[in-house]
């Protein structure tokens, strides 16, 4: 973040802001901890205020929920990060899409980042869910 021009974001505030600016929908405190997987919603919930000061996120009351979006600065300054890491990992999702002597290609563009993200979404799911059982034991 600091790249794209945002040098005073924590690791969780940067997921944050990227999940709400995800399909452009509003999204609640409790969508984002469960996306996310934290269980302390003060952490998050301290995130949004810093972002909401630095005009990066807006929430909008509905009933007794907030909603969370991206700003126009908010989803500029995601689109900049993407162009980032775009370059930066570019050469080396190149560099996996490589066959090796009897393999298949791997990386054959955005739909192969698409499962493989999806891919490791689910084996982390598994991982906490796992977690969670052995420390139930």
């Amino acid at each position: 973040m600091t790249a794209a021009g945002q040098p005073d974001l924590a690791a969780l505030d940067v997921m944050v802001l990227h999940s709400i600016n995800h399909r452009d929908r509003p999204k609640r405190l409790a969508d984002l901890c469960l996306v996310l997987n934290v269980e302390d919603s003060h952490t998050v919930n301290y995130g949004l205020k810093k972002m909401v000061r630095l005009g990066l996120v807006s929430g909008e009351r509905r009933g007794k929920e907030i909603f969370y979006s991206t700003t126009a600065k908010g989803r500029a300054l995601c689109l900049e990060y993407r162009k980032i890491r775009e370059e930066l990992l570019g050469e080396a999702y190149a560099l996996i899409g490589q066959p090796q002597m009897g393999q298949a290609k791997i990386g054959e563009g955005q739909a192969d980042l698409s499962r493989i993200a999806d891919l490791m979404r689910a084996l982390s799911g598994m991982y906490d869910q796992a977690a969670r059982a052995a420390a139930s034991l």
